[in-house]
Formats: C-alpha cells, sequence, structure tokens
C-alpha cells in the first residue's frame, strides 16, 4: 500500500472551468492549417460548435485572416477558463505560468517530451508544470494529452480529425480513455449513432487524471453511463472512489482494462501468488466496487449503451425471437455460455406465439418466428408484445438479419413494445454490412441496445443482472464468523514463529485460532518416535518433513502418504529424511509430522494474499497441483462472508466437482463457504504482518472439511 496519503479527487466544481469552459484561448494557432494549434481552433470554433468566445494568441500574428491573434494569455481582453497549448516543449513552462498568473481555470497541454520520457530533467520539468498549476489552483491536463471534446458544449479540443454529430441525444454515455488514440477511435462510433456527451483523456496525468475524470462525469447530468478505457494507477484508491461516486449518482461504470499480462506480478512463494496477481486483483476491487468489466475493448461502447439504456430487470428471464432458426441457435449458445436464463415462455404467451408462427417455426423461447411472420407487421408486433408482456422476462434480444430498408421499422416496433414494458430490447447486429439501413435508427432508440456481437450481448446481460444482484446485496453487511479474539491470538503466535515462512504446524495453529477444521498432527525426531505417534493417531498415516526452508513438500519429496504399518512408517521415516537433507542449499529441519490420512475428497485450495496496491485478497481454485495447471479460480478483496464466499465457489468451472460428481459425496458448500470466510477474515486481520497464505488442499466431503496443509509467508521485516 502507498505510505502517503492519496490526493483527494478533484470536485466537479474544479473541473469545470476546464472541462465545461465559458471561455478558451488556444496558443500556438499560425497561418499554417496544418498546425495542431490551428486545427484545435478551427476544431472548438467552426461552424456550429462552441458558442463562447475562442481566442487565438500567438506573438508572431496580429490577425490571423479575419481574426485577431493576439501576443500572450496577458494581452486577452478577459481571462479564459480554459487555454489549449499546442508549441514546442521549451515553450510550455513559460505559457503555463503565465496561464498561472492570469488565473486561468484550466490547461490542456499537447506537448510531448515531459515525464513519458523519463529523463530525469524533463521529468523534474513536467514536476515543476504541476506544481505552478497547482499553487495557482490551475489544472492541467496533460502534457503529451490529445484534449478532450465536450459534445454538448461543442468543445471539440483537440489536434485531431474528430467526430461530431451535434449536441449528444438523452441516454448518451461518457468516455474516458487513459489512450488518447484508442478514446478517439471509439469515439469515432457517432458515425454509426452512439450518442457521446465527452471524451475525456489525460496524457501523462501530471495532474488531473482519469479518476478525476470519470469523478467529474459522475456528477454531470448531460450522460447516463460511463465507459473507461483503464490502463491502470499507482494508487488505484482514487479510482475506486470514482467508482463510488458514479454508484451514488446512479451511473453505471463499464471498463475495459488494459495490461492484462502478468509478467509485472511480484515473485509468490505460494500457489496464490501465482493466480491473484494484478490483473485479478483489479477485478477483484473492480467487483467490489460495483464496476462492470468487460474483457474486449470491442465490447465497452455496445455494454455502456446498454447500461445507459437499460432500466433495472424485472426478471432474470431473456427471451429471444428471430426470423431464422440458426440466429436462434447462436444467441442460444451465447446464453449457455454467459448463464443467461433462456425460460419457457408462460402458457398466454405461447398461445399467442402458437396462433402467430407457421407450424414450421418453433414458438417458444428462443423463438423462430420465420421469414413469414415478416409478411405481416401485426403479427410481429404481437409476437413481440407477448414475449415483452410475459413476467418471465427482463429482456428481449432480436437479431438483425439482414439490412434493408424494411427491416428498420421492426426497430421501431420492438423499441415500443419496450417502452410500454418498462424493460429492454436488444438488437443484435448480425448483417455485416455495418452501417446498412436501420443501424443509425437502432442506435438511437432509446429503448434498444444494439450489439455488435452475440456474445457481447448475453455477456452484458449476465453483467446486467450481476450488477441488480450487487445492488441489493450492498446494505447487507455480513456479519463476522470467526471468534471474537481470534485476531490477537493469531498476532501473537505469528510474532513467536522465527520462520520467514511459518511451518505448517505453525501455520494450522494460526488458522485453528479463527476456527478453521485442521488435521492433527505430532512432530518426531526418529523413526521410532514416529512409529509411535502413528500408533497414537491411527493408521494409515502421512508422514512430512517440517522446515521453514522447503515450503512444497510434494516436489521436494519429502511426503509420504497412506502410510498403513510400523515397517512402512519407518521406510517413510527414513525416505523423507534423506531427500530432505539432499536439498540445497541445505535446509533447516525440525523434524517430521506425523498425522491421520484424511479420507479422500474433493479437494479445495483456499490462499490469500496481500496486495502492494489493493491489501489483502483470498483466491478459491480446484486443490492440489490442479490450481496453477487449470487457473480456475476465483478473486475477491478480503474479507468475504460465507455468502460472497458461496459465489466465488459458483464461479468456478470445476464447481461440479463440489456437487457429487461421478458418485462422490456432495460437499456441504455452506460448511465450505464458512470456512473460506474465516481463512479471509484472517488474510484482513493480519494484512500487516503476512505476505502470503496457502491452505492447500482442504479436503472436503459431506459435512468433514479440513484443512491438511497451510503455508504462511511473513512480511519482510
Amino acid at each position: 500500500m502507498t505510505a502517503s496519503a492519496p490526493r483527494p479527487l478533484y470536485r466537479p466544481e474544479e473541473l469545470a472551468r476546464t472541462f465545461a469552459p465559458r471561455s478558451i484561448a488556444v496558443v500556438g494557432v499560425s497561418t499554417n492549417p496544418a498546425s495542431f494549434g490551428s486545427i484545435t481552433y478551427a476544431n472548438i470554433a467552426g461552424p456550429g460548435r462552441f458558442a463562447g468566445p475562442v481566442y487565438m494568441v500567438n506573438a508572431k500574428y496580429e490577425r490571423i485572416g479575419e481574426q485577431p491573434c493576439y501576443p500572450s494569455i496577458a494581452a486577452l481582453p478577459e481571462t479564459p477558463d480554459c487555454v489549449f497549448i499546442a508549441v514546442p516543449r521549451d515553450a510550455v513552462e513559460a505559457i503555463v505560468a503565465e496561464c498561472a498568473q492570469r488565473g486561468v481555470g484550466g490547461v490542456v497541454l499537447f506537448s510531448s517530451g515531459f515525464g513519458e520520457t523519463a529523463i530525469p530533467e524533463r521529468v523534474a520539468q513536467q514536476q515543476r508544470l504541476v506544481r505552478i498549476a497547482q499553487e495557482a489552483g490551475m489544472r492541467l491536463l496533460g502534457p503529451n494529452c490529445v484534449g478532450f471534446m465536450n459534445y454538448g458544449l461543442g468543445v471539440i479540443g483537440t489536434f485531431g480529425t474528430a467526430s461530431y454529430k451535434g449536441a449528444p441525444r438523452p441516454g448518451a454515455i461518457g468516455l474516458v480513455s487513459q489512450s488518447g488514440a484508442v478514446g478517439a477511435a471509439l469515439a469515432q462510433a457517432q458515425e454509426h449513432g452512439t450518442a457521446l456527451s465527452h471524451l475525456l483523456t489525460c496524457g501523462n496525468a501530471s495532474d488531473v487524471d482519469v479518476a478525476d475524470q470519470v469523478a467529474y462525469l459522475a456528477a454531470d447530468p448531460s450522460c447516463k453511463a460511463i465507459a473507461c478505457v483503464f490502463e491502470g494507477m499507482s494508487d488505484p484508491s482514487r479510482f475506486l472512489a470514482a467508482a463510488a461516486l458514479c454508484n451514488e449518482a446512479g451511473k453505471p461504470l463499464v471498463v475495459h482494462k488494459l495490461g492484462t499480462s502478468e509478467r509485472g506480478a511480484q515473485a509468490a512463494v505460494s500457489h496464490t501468488g501465482s493466480v491473484a496477481g494484478s490483473q485479478a486483483a483489479y477485478r477483484a476491487a473492480f467487483e467490489r466496487a460495483g464496476v462492470i468489466m468487460v474483457d474486449e475493448v470491442e465490447a465497452l461502447l455496445d455494454t455502456c449503451s446498454f447500461f445507459a439504456k437499460a432500466p433495472p430487470p424485472q426478471a432474470r428471464g431473456v427471451a429471444v425471437a428471430a426470423v431464422s432458426g440458426g440466429a436462434c441457435i447462436m444467441l442460444a449458445d451465447k446464453a449457455e455460455l454467459h448463464g443467461v436464463d433462456l425460460p419457457h415462455p408462460g402458457e398466454e404467451t405461447m398461445a399467442v406465439l402458437e396462433r402467430l408462427i407457421p407450424e414450421y417455426g418453433a414458438p417458444g423461447n428462443p423463438c423462430d418466428m420465420t421469414a413469414q411472420v415478416l409478411s405481416t407487421p401485426q403479427h410481429l408486433n404481437e409476437c413481440f408484445e407477448a414475449l415483452m408482456a410475459d413476467p418471465r422476462y427482463g429482456a428481449l434480444v432480436v437479431p438483425h438479419t439482414y439490412a434493408y430498408a424494411p427491416a428498420t421499422a421492426r426497430i421501431e416496433i420492438l423499441g415500443r413494445a419496450a417502452a410500454k414494458h418498462g424493460k429492454v430490447a436488444c438488437n443484435v447486429w448480425l448483417t455485416q454490412h455495418l452501417e446498412g439501413p436501420g443501424a443509425i435508427e437502432s442506435e438511437q432508440n432509446l429503448n434498444v441496445a444494439t450489439f455488435r456481437s452475440m456474445n457481447h450481448c448475453m455477456a452484458a446481460l449476465a453483467a446486467w443482472h450481476r450488477r441488480a444482484d450487487w445492488l441489493s446485496t450492498q446494505a447487507q453487511r455480513e456479519a463476522r464468523v470467526s471468534p471474537a479474539g481470534a485476531r490477537d491470538v493469531a498476532a501473537a503466535l505469528i510474532a513467536a514463529s522465527p520462520n520467514a515462512t511459518l511451518t505448517e504446524r505453525e501455520g494450522k495453529e494460526v488458522l485453528a485460532a479463527y476456527g478453521v477444521p485442521v488435521v492433527r498432527d505430532l512432530l518426531t525426531h526418529g523413526s521410532e518416535e514416529a512409529v509411535r505417534a502413528a500408533t497414537q493417531v491411527g493408521m494409515p498415516v502421512v508422514l512430512k518433513v517440517e522446515s521453514p526452508d522447503i515450503p512444497h513438500k510434494t516436489e521436494a519429496g519429502v511426503i509420504r502418504l497412506n502410510v498403513r504399518s510400523e515397517a512402512e512408517v519407518r521406510r517413510a521415516y527414513e525416505e523423507v529424511m534423506r531427500n530432505a537433507q539432499a536439498v540445497t542449499p541445505a535446509p533447516r529441519i525440525t523434524g517430521v509430522l506425523v498425522q491421520p490420512m484424511v479420507p479422500q475428497g474433493t479437494e479445495i485450495m483456499v490462499g490469500a494474499r496481500v496486495d502492494p496496491q489493493f491489501g489483502p485478497m483470498v483466491v478459491v481454485g480446484l486443490g492440489g497441483v490442479f490450481v496453477e495447471l487449470l487457473k480456475d479460480t476465483a478473486v475477491r478483496l478480503a474479507p468475504v462472508g460465507p455468502r460472497e464466499a458461496r459465489k466465488m465457489l459458483g464461479e468456478l468451472k470445476a464447481q461440479r466437482a463440489l456437487q457429487g460428481f461421478r458418485g462422490s459425496e456432495p460437499v456441504d458448500l455452506e460448511r465450505l463457504a464458512d470456512t473460506i470466510a474465516r481463512i479471509s477474515e484472517f488474510a484482513a486481520d493480519q494484512r500487516d504482518r503476512i505476505s502470503e497464505l496457502d491452505v492447500n488442499p482442504l479436503i472436503c466431503a459431506g459435512e468433514r472439511i479440513i484443512a491438511v496443509d497451510a503455508l504462511i509467508a511473513r512480511q519482510a521485516r
């Protein structure tokens, strides 16, 4: 975690003069129409654009065309709210200082070659710019920034060619992108009808950053939802604070996170560290904050536009209706992939569909209406109306299979049915005539969400239901399940250990303080003592070398399972000790643990790590070596309660293994969730003492949940 407190988010009023200016100046306009300054001025001051005064500043000219050009900011007839600076790097600092002295509200720096170069003197130069701005209470956007757009005010503040279709319609989305080029590419969605209120970028984010911009849009009434291309932040807590403001304002925040590689992940000694890296930490943090994540940038705007249009779901069921049987099958496949329920229609609905759809069609869900229904628009209207009226459904999905003029009317019929019942319709633009007839009409319909992918459509519907669940549980705080004194007992045990990595015996003792069920063990120092211990705990037994320097026993060959006789115990003892003594460098060996062999069951791994940015996280997956082999895990910020732990288990692809797969005993999921919650509370309580934890495996069969191994790595002292 960061050592110093993060800077608070800028309040909307602190950013208003930058992003909603009443007057603007552009420094660097010239007689060259291709210069950055000239393009920016033309973008802002062009016909039908910004209605306020826009001033040109360049000491080389008294006039450019028919407009006056001023020699400096000081010479302007009024103090501009926002100044765009398009000059070479060496000239920037003096102009920023002049803006600060004049009382400008915000500056936008296009110039590059500052902190992004990592050259010390350039980094220092950027820091001076920030200091000048902050001391004057002036906001700074950039440097190395492509600018921003406020479409409602006609401020197309960029040096690039930019889409502008006039003031946004109701239901517009705000777009924030840490990557200027990606943001500009996405903003061209306006060409096929997507309504945008803003495009905000931040370049080097030396002062105003992506979290400030998201927070600003949370308070701006011109957008209904916010889309964000997010690369990362040194202090993500500020972004999570911005997400909280979005939730307070009732605005869904949809994020595509760039940089999903784990190459920069911290080296880990446990299974947990290898599967719960930085991307998993972001996903877990966003999950807790109610942020909607999309894995593909191509899904970002479609998903955000859907959330801007969709009311809260009235039901979890989704209806699918098409004039193509093939399209029905494709949508059913994607619904199953994302866990979207397609329940059968009610009796009244089926009666309508059976009356209207030919016998070679398929009334039901999915509903193949066949192309025949297109010849009678009233029949199409009645099908849509019947499905929308059915209380089993909260949404209706209709693929647009062919773009031609007669199909455009279908979109209006679909939107009317959705509006009448307070639901949402989804139009999946299956045709590859991407800008064909009906494309703009579909995007502009406030009751129809348009998707360019069946997969993205069903993923968005699944996210819609998850968000509704998240909103409904925000007021329900889960009670702590661990004993009241567990924190202090565990802290004392950790402090008493001389080892950087606690031995298994020490680790299990710590977890037992939290009520985690652990297997009994005895520490032995000779083969005959091991025999006596095996007789005491009852054979068959397990023998394990205890060493703080051998965290992974299986790989080192220092563990023997299912040892059934005294002779086998003696032989196993000698073998594991011989293997331990062969490890290099020579490990410290405190003895050999003897514990009863726990009967077979489903093996689950529960781990935790303390992320440097997000703090304690808990991870759950299939146990043994499978956790790293299959990468099938669920991750959350710790602590979690039993209800959230139960959800984590439901996210595992291998969850069927817990349900009595192929004759195995079904696992008591509530008891397992309780154990996960206890382990997560340990991780949260001891966040300043530990770095990682592995409980691998928990052996689960029916009500029997027992930890047979534990690894706890302390934080470096």
